[in-house]
Parts: C-alpha cells; structure tokens; sequence
C-alpha cells in the first residue's frame, strides 16, 4: 500500500486542526466538524494540540485559509514544534503544495486521514484492495507535488532533469494498479455475490449507522460472535455476516462499515463489494449513538447515503437508539419561557417523539449495559418473521403454534 502521508505509528504526532466557518458552515457546524476530525486524529495516532478556525465565504483556492491567517498556523508550529497539520476539508493538489512551502511540515486533509485509518484497520484481502485502490485514486491527481525535486519549474543549470517524464511515468503506473485492483475488486465482487446466492432465501439483517455508534457490539450480542468493537471511528472495515436465530427464526445478520460526514466519493465507491449486503439486506437496522449532541443530523447522513449511494432507503427498517446509559441531558428552569433546545429534551420525551415519527418502529438499548436487548430480539423477530413467512408460507402454522404457546405460558 501507499506510504504517502502516513502517519507515524509508534509514538503520537502533535498536530493541529484547522476548519472554516463559511456560506455553508455556521460556527456551530464547524466545531463539531472540528470535534469529529479530532476524535479521526487520535484513531490515526496524532494529538491534537490547537484549533485554527477562520471565517472566509469561500476556502481560498490557493492556501484554503487566508494570508494572514496561515503566517498565524506557522508561527504556532514553529514555536511548539508541530510537525502535523490536518484540514477538515479536501485540499487540491495545488492548495498541498502552497501550503507545505508555507508551513514546512507535514500536511492532511480530512481524507488522507481517513485513508490513513482505513489502511490500518483494514485485515482482510478484499479490505486492504479497497483501501489500496481508494488510496491510488486519491494519490493520482497529486503526483506533481511528489516530484519538487525534479520540477522543471526551478530552471537553472543542473535543474533540467526529466521531472516531467517521471511524473508521466509514475500515472502510467498508478493507472495501471488502478486498473487492476479494479479487476481484482470485479472478481471479488463476483465471488460476494455468488456467496449471498448460496444463503439461500434466509432472511438478511443489516446493520447500518454513523461510524463508532455501536454496530459490531450489537453483532456481539445478538449473534454471541466477537467482531472487534472499540471507541475508536471506523473499528471495523469487513463487512461479517453471521447466521442468528431468534426464538426458532433463522436469519442472516451483517455488520457494515461505518458512515460519516464528507465521506470521499472514490472512497464510496472502493467499498461496493461492502455495501451490496446492504442493498440486498431485507430489512435494515439502522444504529444511533443518542448521547451524541448531534444524532440527528448522523441519521441524516446516514439516510441521504443509503439512499444516494445504496439505493436503500425504501427498505423496512428499525431505528435503534443505543447508548441510553450515557444520554444526559439539563432540565429548562420552570421559569425559563424560551424555547427548548437538544440539551433540555429527556430521554423520555425522545422516546415518545421518535416513537410517533417511526410509528414504533424503534427501539432504546444500552448495548454495554444489556439494557432492552430482548426488546430489540422481538422487534427483529417480527419484522423477520413476516419476510420469512412470504417466503416460505408453509412454515406459517409453525409459527402460529409457537406463538400460541408462547401466549399460553
């Protein structure tokens, strides 16, 4: 895989972060945004140190944030010997360049970062050619930065090297792997396809949701498997598919790869193989993190995904709000006449809200404390139940008779 830009594994690298407030991002949006990219730099290793934030209506084109602004980053680099700065935004190769001649250090943007996670998380083939390829597409349009040295730009005796020729050399390259992990990618996505014929007309449950909500410890519990789980974005990148039986209902359940915001469309589309169990997934289990102060703009991103890039958005579906031991919230002074926001709204109140606008079809857990896990085993096997007995109607009277007994005891 590419060593471009990877960040050092073995010892923390202090960093810095910088984001815009900008025509399409308020402060409030930008400091979240803000908090996000820093939970990605501790998962990559890098320690956030400061935060520069700038109000422009639109990046600079040339060095993202203004003049001024990036002599301000320098000087704080080069007194606290920074050797890492992270944008929030996607740089152009162009904006790469002016920015390092500035600042004279280590650059990312927000997916290299993510690229650099993925490239450490992922364990199986299938995962490391997805990452591998997303990782040349991104690479391709930077490769003139690459090679400084050998510009012909600088001019001057002893500088009119074959910089050019190189480049050309290193896209053919580039283009060439490309293309082949694009076969390899074909071959493993006939290979996942004809796998999902040879389960049969099993059930499929699929687990979808904003990255590090808690979608491999509900796989945990409700297959008893051990996927690995941790409080860190994007723990898992393979997709597991285990077999799970509910009372005497079989069915399959996946777990998928984790969604987020400015999710890098190349990076979408290496991951097809991944997202085909979603689309092919007869009901969907849509997972929230609802001590996040922002959930429901995660389930926003997580909706317009499934439904630009999956295709899934018409599929039944149960909105699973986990985390209810961590939920807090401040309750509004009886005399306080303004409106109420996200932060005096209690858990009940939610419930009942949510409850309405998906006609019950949602359920609170506490994955880590067990809470309401048997309640969310009943949800799936009616909604289970119900394609199953489409599929095979003569098992209909065998259901009945477990109910019936069920009832009676």
């Amino acid at each position: 895989m590419i060593e471009d830009n990877i960040i050092n594994k073995e010892a923390n690298e202090r960093t810095v972060l910088v984001g815009l407030v900008s025509k399409t991002q308020n402060e409030v949006k930008c400091n979240e945004y803000l908090d996000e990219l820093a939970f990605l730099a501790r998962t990559a290793g890098a320690e956030p140190e400061k935060r520069f934030v700038q109000k422009l209506e639109y990046p600079n084109p040339r060095t993202y944030v203004g003049t001024g602004k990036l002599q301000e980053i320098r000087q704080y680099v080069e007194d606290n010997d920074i050797g890492l700065v992270i944008f929030d935004d996607d740089l152009s190769p162009k904006q790469v360049l002016n920015i390092e001649r500035e600042l004279k250090v280590k650059i990312l943007d927000r997916t290299s970062l993510i690229l650099d996670i993925f490239a450490k998380r992922a364990q199986t083939a299938t995962a490391r050619t997805q990452v591998e390829l997303a990782q040349y597409q991104y690479l391709l349009p930077r490769l003139t930065r690459m090679w400084t040295h050998l510009e012909r730009q600088r001019g001057g005796i002893g500088m009119r090297g074959p910089g050019e020729t190189q480049i050309e050399t290193d896209r053919r390259i580039i283009l060439d792997k490309i293309s082949r992990l694009k076969e390899e990618l074909k071959s493993i996505d006939r290979q996942k396809s004809i796998q999902r014929k040879n389960r049969g007309k099993l059930t499929r449950v699929a687990l979808v949701g904003y990255t590090n909500v808690g979608k491999s410890t509900i796989m945990n519990l409700l297959s008893k498997s051990e996927v690995f789980a941790e409080n860190k974005l994007f723990a898992t990148l393979d997709t597991t598919v285990r077999k799970v039986i509910i009372d005497n209902l079989p069915f399959l359940l996946s777990d998928t790869v984790g969604f987020i915001r400015k999710l890098p469309t190349h990076l979408v589309d290496s991951f097809k193989s991944t997202l085909d169990e979603v689309r092919e997934a007869d009901i969907l289990v849509h997972v929230v993190d609802i001590s996040h102060p922002n959930f429901e703009e995660q389930i926003e991103v997580v909706n317009k995904t499934l439904s630009e890039v999956c295709g899934a958005a018409e599929k039944p579906m149960i909105l699973v709000f986990n985390k209810i031991d961590a939920f807090t919230y401040t309750p509004k002074d009886p005399d306080d006449l303004t409106p109420k926001t996200r932060e005096n709204i209690s858990l009940e109140e939610f419930k009942q809200m949510w409850m309405a606008k998906m006609n019950n079809n949602c359920v609170f857990i506490s994955a880590k404390d067990k809470t309401n896990i048997d309640e969310l085993k009943h949800m799936l096997y009616e909604k289970a139940k119900e394609i199953h007995t489409e599929r095979f109607p003569y098992n209909d009277f065998l259901f009945q008779k477990y109910d019936d007994l069920d009832s009676e005891i």
